[in-house]
Protein backbone atom coordinates (compact mmCIF):
# COMPACT_ATOMS: atom_id res chain seq x y z
CA UNK A 1 0.00 0.00 0.00
CA UNK A 2 0.90 3.31 -0.91
CA UNK A 3 1.38 6.20 1.91
CA UNK A 4 -0.67 8.08 -0.94
CA UNK A 5 -3.36 4.90 -0.35
CA UNK A 6 -3.18 4.99 3.22
CA UNK A 7 -3.48 9.24 3.42
CA UNK A 8 -7.28 8.71 1.48
CA UNK A 9 -8.20 5.65 3.81
CA UNK A 10 -8.82 3.45 0.82
CA UNK A 11 -6.72 0.09 -0.63
CA UNK A 12 -4.32 1.21 -2.89
CA UNK A 13 -4.40 -2.29 -4.59
CA UNK A 14 -7.75 -2.42 -5.42
CA UNK A 15 -8.30 1.26 -6.74
CA UNK A 16 -4.95 0.55 -8.71
CA UNK A 17 -6.23 -2.41 -10.73
CA UNK A 18 -9.19 -0.16 -11.90
CA UNK A 19 -7.16 2.99 -12.84
CA UNK A 20 -5.26 0.44 -14.97
CA UNK A 21 -8.73 -0.86 -16.82
CA UNK A 22 -10.12 2.43 -16.91
CA UNK A 23 -6.35 3.67 -18.65
CA UNK A 24 -6.93 0.99 -21.19
CA UNK A 25 -9.95 1.69 -22.11
CA UNK A 26 -9.36 5.16 -22.34
CA UNK A 27 -6.23 4.67 -24.42
CA UNK A 28 -7.55 1.80 -26.71
CA UNK A 29 -11.02 4.72 -27.30
CA UNK A 30 -7.86 7.62 -28.13
CA UNK A 31 -6.46 5.05 -30.55
CA UNK A 32 -9.77 4.50 -32.86
CA UNK A 33 -9.47 0.57 -32.67
CA UNK A 34 -6.19 0.70 -34.41
CA UNK A 35 -3.21 -1.47 -32.94
CA UNK A 36 -0.55 -0.10 -30.86
CA UNK A 37 1.44 -0.95 -27.62
CA UNK A 38 0.64 -2.92 -24.54
CA UNK A 39 -1.26 0.15 -22.48
CA UNK A 40 0.03 -1.26 -18.75
CA UNK A 41 3.51 -0.10 -18.90
CA UNK A 42 1.86 3.35 -19.59
CA UNK A 43 -0.50 3.01 -16.23
CA UNK A 44 1.91 1.66 -14.09
CA UNK A 45 4.56 5.09 -15.16
CA UNK A 46 1.50 7.04 -14.92
CA UNK A 47 0.24 5.44 -11.03
CA UNK A 48 4.06 5.48 -9.93
CA UNK A 49 3.90 9.42 -10.42
CA UNK A 50 0.48 9.82 -9.00
CA UNK A 51 1.49 7.34 -6.31
CA UNK A 52 4.41 10.22 -5.09
CA UNK A 53 5.24 11.18 -1.92
CA UNK A 54 4.87 14.31 -1.89
CA UNK A 55 1.09 13.97 -2.81
CA UNK A 56 -1.04 14.18 -0.19
CA UNK A 57 -4.29 15.74 -2.36
CA UNK A 58 -3.25 15.51 -5.79
CA UNK A 59 -2.97 11.31 -5.40
CA UNK A 60 -4.76 8.26 -7.10
CA UNK A 61 -7.96 9.25 -5.30
CA UNK A 62 -8.26 12.12 -7.09
CA UNK A 63 -7.51 10.51 -10.39
CA UNK A 64 -9.93 8.43 -9.77
CA UNK A 65 -12.30 11.40 -8.40
CA UNK A 66 -11.50 13.11 -11.55
CA UNK A 67 -12.20 10.62 -13.66
CA UNK A 68 -15.75 9.39 -11.93
CA UNK A 69 -16.96 13.57 -12.68
CA UNK A 70 -15.73 12.70 -16.30
CA UNK A 71 -18.27 9.83 -16.75
CA UNK A 72 -20.92 11.68 -15.10
CA UNK A 73 -20.30 15.15 -17.71
CA UNK A 74 -19.52 12.65 -20.62
CA UNK A 75 -22.53 13.60 -22.48
CA UNK A 76 -21.59 16.94 -22.67
CA UNK A 77 -18.15 16.07 -24.08
CA UNK A 78 -16.95 16.28 -27.29
CA UNK A 79 -14.80 12.95 -27.13
CA UNK A 80 -14.58 11.61 -23.57
CA UNK A 81 -11.42 9.38 -24.05
CA UNK A 82 -9.75 12.48 -24.94
CA UNK A 83 -10.66 14.31 -21.83
CA UNK A 84 -10.27 10.89 -19.67
CA UNK A 85 -6.84 10.63 -21.25
CA UNK A 86 -6.06 14.39 -20.11
CA UNK A 87 -7.38 13.56 -16.46
CA UNK A 88 -4.63 10.75 -16.34
CA UNK A 89 -1.96 13.13 -17.12
CA UNK A 90 -3.47 16.75 -16.05
CA UNK A 91 -1.16 16.21 -12.66
CA UNK A 92 0.95 13.36 -13.65
CA UNK A 93 4.21 15.75 -12.59
CA UNK A 94 3.55 18.03 -9.16
CA UNK A 95 5.68 19.53 -7.33
CA UNK A 96 3.95 21.57 -4.71
CA UNK A 97 7.40 23.80 -4.80
CA UNK A 98 7.22 24.60 -8.33
CA UNK A 99 4.86 26.39 -11.02
CA UNK A 100 5.40 24.67 -14.20
CA UNK A 101 3.64 21.64 -13.60
CA UNK A 102 0.84 21.84 -15.36
CA UNK A 103 3.46 22.48 -18.30
CA UNK A 104 5.66 19.78 -17.72
CA UNK A 105 2.52 17.66 -17.22
CA UNK A 106 1.63 18.46 -21.30
CA UNK A 107 4.98 17.78 -22.36
CA UNK A 108 4.66 14.28 -20.97
CA UNK A 109 2.01 13.58 -22.80
CA UNK A 110 3.26 14.63 -25.88
CA UNK A 111 5.96 12.05 -25.59
CA UNK A 112 4.34 9.47 -24.03
CA UNK A 113 1.21 9.52 -25.60
CA UNK A 114 2.58 9.31 -29.75
CA UNK A 115 4.72 6.12 -28.30
CA UNK A 116 1.28 5.13 -27.23
CA UNK A 117 -0.10 4.89 -30.18
CA UNK A 118 -2.37 7.75 -29.89
CA UNK A 119 -2.99 9.59 -33.08
CA UNK A 120 -1.26 13.44 -33.26
CA UNK A 121 -4.34 15.34 -33.56
CA UNK A 122 -5.66 13.70 -30.07
CA UNK A 123 -2.25 13.52 -28.41
CA UNK A 124 -2.51 17.35 -28.99
CA UNK A 125 -5.59 17.67 -28.03
CA UNK A 126 -4.41 15.97 -24.62
CA UNK A 127 -1.98 18.48 -23.80
CA UNK A 128 -4.59 21.52 -24.47
CA UNK A 129 -6.22 20.27 -22.37
CA UNK A 130 -3.71 19.81 -19.49
CA UNK A 131 -2.39 23.24 -19.77
CA UNK A 132 -6.04 24.53 -19.71
CA UNK A 133 -6.19 23.37 -15.94
CA UNK A 134 -3.86 26.27 -15.18
CA UNK A 135 -6.91 28.63 -15.00
CA UNK A 136 -9.80 26.56 -15.19
CA UNK A 137 -11.41 28.94 -17.58
CA UNK A 138 -11.94 27.48 -20.78
CA UNK A 139 -13.77 29.18 -24.40
CA UNK A 140 -17.36 28.99 -24.59
CA UNK A 141 -17.67 26.82 -26.96
CA UNK A 142 -14.68 23.89 -25.17
CA UNK A 143 -16.75 21.05 -24.90
CA UNK A 144 -13.94 19.02 -23.42
CA UNK A 145 -12.50 21.86 -21.92
CA UNK A 146 -15.61 22.15 -20.07
CA UNK A 147 -15.73 18.95 -18.85
CA UNK A 148 -12.31 18.88 -17.80
CA UNK A 149 -12.24 22.04 -16.02
CA UNK A 150 -15.59 20.82 -14.51
CA UNK A 151 -14.63 17.47 -12.91
CA UNK A 152 -11.22 18.86 -11.98
CA UNK A 153 -13.13 21.54 -9.85
CA UNK A 154 -15.95 19.20 -8.58
CA UNK A 155 -14.25 18.72 -5.26
CA UNK A 156 -14.80 22.27 -4.47
CA UNK A 157 -18.55 21.12 -4.58
CA UNK A 158 -18.15 18.31 -1.60
CA UNK A 159 -19.81 18.00 1.56
CA UNK A 160 -18.57 19.58 4.38
CA UNK A 161 -16.42 16.94 5.78
CA UNK A 162 -15.46 16.19 2.66
CA UNK A 163 -14.28 19.72 1.69
CA UNK A 164 -12.60 19.98 5.26
CA UNK A 165 -10.45 17.14 4.10
CA UNK A 166 -9.39 18.25 0.64
CA UNK A 167 -8.51 21.66 2.54
CA UNK A 168 -6.65 19.64 4.87
CA UNK A 169 -5.03 17.70 2.46
CA UNK A 170 -3.68 20.79 -0.01
CA UNK A 171 -2.48 22.61 3.00
CA UNK A 172 -0.12 18.83 4.03
CA UNK A 173 1.12 19.22 0.37
CA UNK A 174 1.80 22.50 1.25
CA UNK A 175 3.74 21.99 4.24
CA UNK A 176 6.75 23.42 3.76
CA UNK A 177 5.50 26.95 3.59
CA UNK A 178 4.94 29.29 6.76
CA UNK A 179 1.03 29.64 8.21
CA UNK A 180 0.80 33.38 7.57
CA UNK A 181 2.46 32.72 3.73
CA UNK A 182 0.00 29.64 2.67
CA UNK A 183 -3.04 31.81 4.38
CA UNK A 184 -2.07 34.79 1.96
CA UNK A 185 -1.58 32.91 -1.13
CA UNK A 186 -4.84 30.66 -0.44
CA UNK A 187 -7.15 33.10 0.04
CA UNK A 188 -5.72 34.94 -3.30
CA UNK A 189 -6.61 31.11 -5.24
CA UNK A 190 -9.82 31.61 -3.46
CA UNK A 191 -10.88 35.37 -4.30
CA UNK A 192 -9.79 34.05 -8.27
CA UNK A 193 -11.95 31.17 -7.97
CA UNK A 194 -14.95 33.45 -6.55
CA UNK A 195 -13.87 35.95 -9.20
CA UNK A 196 -14.95 33.64 -12.20
CA UNK A 197 -18.11 34.80 -13.51
CA UNK A 198 -18.56 30.88 -13.09
CA UNK A 199 -16.94 28.22 -11.16
CA UNK A 200 -18.60 25.29 -13.47
CA UNK A 201 -19.34 25.63 -17.23
CA UNK A 202 -21.46 22.19 -17.98
CA UNK A 203 -25.51 22.47 -17.58
CA UNK A 204 -24.94 19.58 -14.94
CA UNK A 205 -22.52 21.40 -12.93
CA UNK A 206 -23.58 24.39 -13.09
CA UNK A 207 -27.32 23.19 -11.28
CA UNK A 208 -25.80 20.51 -9.05
CA UNK A 209 -22.50 22.16 -7.78
CA UNK A 210 -22.17 25.69 -8.40
CA UNK A 211 -24.17 26.96 -5.43
CA UNK A 212 -22.72 24.54 -2.90
CA UNK A 213 -19.18 25.35 -4.14
CA UNK A 214 -19.64 28.79 -3.98
CA UNK A 215 -20.96 28.70 -0.41
CA UNK A 216 -17.77 26.20 0.30
CA UNK A 217 -14.88 29.05 -0.95
CA UNK A 218 -16.34 31.37 1.03
CA UNK A 219 -17.04 29.58 4.37
CA UNK A 220 -12.68 28.21 3.96
CA UNK A 221 -12.04 32.49 3.23
CA UNK A 222 -13.90 33.18 6.11
CA UNK A 223 -11.88 30.83 8.26
CA UNK A 224 -8.39 32.26 6.42
CA UNK A 225 -9.46 35.50 7.59
CA UNK A 226 -10.85 35.46 10.62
Amino acid sequence: MTDSSRANGAPGAGRDDSLRERWRTALVGARGGAPGPDPAPYADNLLARWAEPQRKYHTTAHLAAVLGHIDTLAPYAADADTVRLAAWFHDAVYRPDRSENEERSAALAERALPEAGVPDGVTAEVARLVRLTVTHDPADGDADGEVLCDADLAVLAAGPEEYAAYAARVREEYGFVPDEAFREGRAAVLRQLLGLPRLFRTPYGAEHWEPRARRNLLTELELLNG
